[in-house]
């Protein structure tokens, strides 16, 4: 009995450990003070976030327009017009709740709108408890518990800049979350990728 136990702690730890080194790969342990990591990019309840989107699901795609817009400190608004402004999509979304507003039949799919629940809960959160550091010469990660879920978050170290999160299982990559920015307040670029399901989101800034 012992002998199993021992055996089977070792083989969770084996999977465990290869998870972390999958995403970590030349990074290295180090010790920290940092406990909370403050995301900017959707923080300011005056700016109307507006960019050029395109999604990709399941061998369909959609491009048109997104504007996001904080509506309070918990609660962002997300409305996914066609450029000649036909609605597509409205919902309202916290770390708590998904609220649809209004939505168009050809999106109206329960793995769609859980998926987006996720993704832009993501994007949004603003807050992260950080349980563990990491680096290498360019990088600072930072790993924060998300219930059954992990999500690194790898900082540039010559700018302090998000560079982008990565979701995982215990075992595996699941989501990929990419920011380009010339700074820590907004994001130009932002490229929402899954590893496990055929779902890719693009936002480029409309100038």
């Amino acid at each position: 009995m012992q002998k199993s136990t021992i055996a089977f702690l070792l083989i969770s730890f084996f999977l465990a450990s290869c998870a972390t080194n999958s995403v970590l790969q030349g990074y290295t342990k180090k010790v920290s003070d940092t406990k909370i990591f403050d995301v900017f990019y959707f923080s300011n309840p005056k700016t109307d976030y507006v960019y050029k989107a395109n999604i990709r699901v399941c061998g369909d795609e959609f491009s048109g327009i997104l504007i996001a817009k904080k509506l309070n400190d918990s609660t962002h608004r997300v409305v996914f017009t066609t450029e000649f402004g036909n609605k597509l999509m409205d919902f309202e979304i916290s770390q708590d709740d998904f609220k649809v507003n209004s939505i168009v039949s050809e999106l109206d799919r329960k793995m769609l709108l859980n998926t987006l629940k996720t993704d832009f809960g993501l994007l949004f959160k603003g807050r992260y408890l950080i349980q563990d550091e990491f680096e290498n010469v360019q990088n600072i990660v930072f790993k924060s518990d998300a219930g059954n879920r992990y999500n690194y978050l790898f900082i540039s170290k010559s700018e302090g800049k998000l560079l982008k999160i990565v979701r995982t299982s215990a075992r595996k990559e699941k989501i990929n979350l990419s920011f380009t920015s010339a700074n820590n307040f907004f994001a130009e670029r932002i490229v929402i990728q899954h590893t496990n399901i055929p779902l890719r989101i693009e936002l480029n800034y409309l100038k």
